[in-house]
């Protein structure tokens, strides 16, 4: 009984040092004692399959199929009936609960722009609330960058007038707010997606005002600005250091 434990023993050691053996080059796959499910019976992206009677495997979508981006409005009950928020009501004020633009800020596969609620100045007035509250401590509250935090050593806060942030498109902007980026935290769990949209407006009013030129303001207002420029006390000149007479 002993002589045959030997012999098994030797026997299973001699099976798998054989069979894990690998150290040589050969065109033949390697001897496997377990598949560990490298083949499975399962349909292939744009596979064949005998299954059905086309032959192919991926099925097309049924009729009335939605694509992701473009979700059916919802009837109007009384969960989604005008929330107060704060000194603000909107529609719907919620966090993101769907796939479309107004959730994601994609239409299909591409960022979308625009503000899909009416811009008034109650949104404005909302949005700059808002920008003040969550935004200004880092981007600064003309959002160039220079926010509070800057000074305690965050030196890679983004100037939100630069050029690149002004081109980028309005779904960008929400999705950036919605999940963060770089060192940026996510403030989707934090922010209702009308308040992302009314911070976006405001923004925009933002770089505007601070790229703009004059043929952006209507002629009547332009004497304002003039008027304005004219009451501005001058700037004062730096002292300079006086030198001691000479003797």
């Amino acid at each position: 009984m002993r002589g045959f434990f030997v012999i098994f023993l030797l026997s299973t050691i001699a099976v798998i040092a054989v069979f894990g053996f690998r150290g040589q080059k050969s065109t033949q796959p390697p001897t496997e004692v377990f598949p560990d499910m490298v083949r499975q019976p399962k349909v292939r992206a744009q596979a064949p399959l005998d299954l059905f009677a086309d032959g192919r495997g991926p099925r097309l979508p049924v009729p009335g199929t939605v694509p992701i981006g473009y979700e059916m409005p919802k009837p109007e009950t009384a969960e989604t009936q005008a929330i107060e928020v704060g000194p603000w009501s909107h529609p719907n004020a919620s966090f993101s609960v769907g796939t479309n633009y107004y959730n994601t800020g994609k239409m299909r596969d591409q960022w979308g722009t625009g503000i899909p609620v009416e811009v008034t100045r109650e949104l404005m007035e909302r949005g700059q609330q808002r920008f003040n509250i969550t935004c200004a401590m880092c981007h600064g509250p003309a959002a160039a960058g220079d926010g509070i935090t800057k000074k305690y050593g965050l030196a890679t806060v983004v100037s939100l007038q630069d050029e690149r942030i002004r081109k980028m498109s309005d779904g960008e902007i929400f999705n950036t707010i919605t999940n963060g980026k770089n060192t940026m935290m996510a403030y989707g769990p934090n922010i209702i997606v009308p308040d992302r949209w009314a911070i976006i407006a405001y923004l925009r009013a933002l770089q505007r005002s601070q790229n703009a030129a004059i043929a952006d303001v209507p002629p009547e207002h332009r004497g304002e600005l003039d008027k304005a420029a004219e009451s501005k006390p001058p700037e004062a000149k730096p002292a300079t250091k006086q030198e001691a007479p000479k003797k």
